[in-house]
């Protein structure tokens, strides 16, 4: 199994900080945020490869990243071929350049490289293989509306997904959906289906909408601590959390 961790936006709602450096590499903590995803990447058996996607403007700086981090897994980049905001690829559009570039046609673990959580990743791929059909990370927000920011899912008893908005007015439910993705090969070889038929390639949220019509996929409920760094204010709260979190665990060391 192949892991992706997406990191080709410019995050303009972070400058100046994301200017000439991306926001995967900012630091949370004491370190760069995108390797708290990759310690949980490496801690998983069933990945043999972790793919960073991510694009020409920023390459050097993910370069010069993986020469310094010693990573327990086979780790490349994938390079799209933009330089500015207004032609980015966006999220679904990114996936389809890397499932050509790579001639990917197995499962996929997919992570948001802004996107830190505290579940173990093995649940969410032990649920995967328990439904037998596509999983989609879901988080419950306990606030309508809070819910309007995000992609937002409804599900059956079974935790099918049966019916999905992007930042609705009035949301169907408080679960929304985070940037974590388990497709299984058929759900990988949709979303090349589905940029063919030319649907929106920005977020992941709008393949999702149209798969649920297609194919079964399955909403996995986590608890713990989530944050979605898209703004600097959560930027500094995801930094004051993991800082009292490290210093909390040196206390304990000693």
């Amino acid at each position: 199994m192949k892991a992706i961790i997406l990191a080709g936006g410019y995050a303009k709602r972070l400058w100046p900080l994301t200017k000439n450096k991306p926001k995967q590499l900012l630091s949370v903590g004491g370190r760069p945020m995108i390797e708290y995803i990759m310690e949980k990447l490496e801690a998983q058996k069933g990945i043999d490869k972790i793919i960073i996607s991510t694009n020409e403007k920023f390459e050097e700086n993910f370069r010069q990243w993986l020469l310094e981090y010693k990573s327990t897994k086979d780790v490349s980049l994938v390079i799209e071929p933009t330089l500015l905001e207004e032609n980015k690829l966006g999220s679904v559009g990114a996936l389809g350049y890397l499932i050509k570039e790579k001639n990917i046609d197995e499962e996929l673990l997919i992570i948001g490289g802004d996107n830190l959580f505290e579940f173990n990743l093995r649940d969410l791929v032990n649920y995967y293989r328990e439904k037998r059909g596509n999983v989609v990370a879901l988080y419950d927000l306990k606030s309508i509306q809070k819910a309007r920011s995000y992609g937002v899912a409804k599900v059956d008893e079974e935790m099918r997904i049966i019916g999905f908005v992007e930042k609705p007015e009035n949301p169907p439910s408080t679960l929304v959906s985070t940037a974590c993705y388990m497709l299984s090969p058929e759900g990988v070889k949709s979303i090349l289906t589905y940029l063919d038929k030319g649907e929106n390639p920005d977020a992941i949220g709008f393949f999702v909408k149209w798969l649920i019509k297609r194919e079964r996929v399955f909403g996995f409920v986590f608890s713990g601590r989530w944050f979605d760094i898209g703004s600097l204010e959560s930027l500094k709260e995801a930094d004051l959390i993991y800082t009292k979190n490290k210093k909390g665990k040196i206390c304990n060391e000693r």
